[in-house]
């Protein structure tokens, strides 16, 4: 009885030990997420204790948010992806010139979506099977779909005010109850299955393995090529995806769309404490980074300070994340 008595503490200290280490990151970025809330509150309650702030966030954030999903997958692979944002547009300029030829919005989001497949699939076929470093590849591909879009629209934007009369737009960015944005449920929807993806199926085993050390993936089977190309693939249809939805929400079309989502993309997936060396990540992590990421400009206008200090926030806290995970590494080792 004594015994008993004696370890069975022991037992549930131990769990509490062990539930912390395999869930440090998250735990650090839900710690690190309320606190900066609070001190959000803090310096600007007007704005910050109000709803109208939410329902902002709510509607503005998923469009980069939405990107932020596959790329985490593709980090924690051990690649990288800087094409995203030229896809967007490359998806949305293809959706237009459809429409245009066939009068049908629904032809034209399924192209839209093709063309992000293929565009994810061709940075696929260029960092497997070519064996160019992702980063090189994705920047090259950028210019690419980014010239490609400038050229076929001659640099030209243009109104969407013809997706109103269909039921796509509401479907899209449409409000449940004249208050919740489609766009956020969509957010939940991919969230949800990139984390069932992740943590649930062993294709997402197959990215955590590859991302840790791919000779070992290779070993034991695993074809990492295709996985890795699946990945970027993901990565280009949801890209394409997210330019329809941003362009419908605003019903107008501009040939540099989503140039201002690279930042924000990138630092959501890494101050979500998905490690830049690979092996490392988590969904819920990339998820609340986004809306930490999305609400940082708002609350540096809150408090009184210039638009001016977002991208330095922006690069700061990417700097950081990346120092704080390889000084963790090297720890480790």
């Amino acid at each position: 009885m004594d015994n008993t008595q004696t370890i069975q503490p022991y037992k549930e200290t131990f769990s509490i030990r062990r539930f912390a280490r395999r869930n440090g990151t998250q735990i650090g970025i839900i710690s690190v997420f309320f606190a900066l809330w609070i001190t959000f509150i803090v310096s600007a309650p007007n704005t910050f204790l109000s709803p109208m702030i939410y329902k902002a966030f709510m509607s503005t954030i998923p469009f980069f948010a939405i990107m932020a999903m596959p790329l985490t997958l593709a980090v924690i692979a051990g690649e990288i992806d800087l094409s995203f944002t030229s896809i967007m547009a490359m998806g949305m300029i293809i959706f237009i010139l459809v429409y245009d030829a066939t009068s049908n919005v629904w032809v034209a989001f399924l192209a839209a979506l093709v063309t992000g497949l293929f565009a994810g699939f061709l940075n696929g076929i260029l960092v497997v099977k070519l064996g160019i470093p992702s980063l090189v590849a994705t920047i090259g591909t950028q210019f690419f779909w980014r010239g490609a879009v400038l050229v076929l629209s001659q640099g030209k934007s243009g109104t969407l005010v013809y997706t109103k009369e269909s039921l796509l737009r509401p479907i899209l960015v449409g409000k449940i109850g004249g208050e919740l944005p489609m766009q956020m449920i969509w957010l939940i929807i991919i969230t949800i299955a990139a984390w069932a993806l992740l943590n649930r199926h062993r294709f997402g085993a197959h990215i955590y393995l590859i991302g840790d050390n791919e000779n070992s993936a290779n070993l034991m089977g695993i074809n990492s090529g295709a996985v890795r190309i699946i990945v970027f693939s993901l990565i280009g249809v949801v890209s394409a995806f997210a330019g329809v939805i941003a362009s419908l929400y605003v019903t107008y079309f501009w040939p540099s769309l989503g140039d201002g989502y690279l930042l924000r993309t990138l630092a959501s997936v890494f101050l979500g404490g998905t490690s830049v060396f690979g092996g490392t990540g988590t969904i819920l992590g990339t998820f609340i980074g986004a809306f930490i990421i999305g609400s940082i400009e708002a609350a540096t206008v809150a408090v009184g300070l210039t638009g001016f200090w977002t991208k330095l926030i922006y690069g700061f806290i990417i700097v950081s994340s990346v120092a704080m995970h390889a000084f963790l590494r090297k720890r480790l080792k």
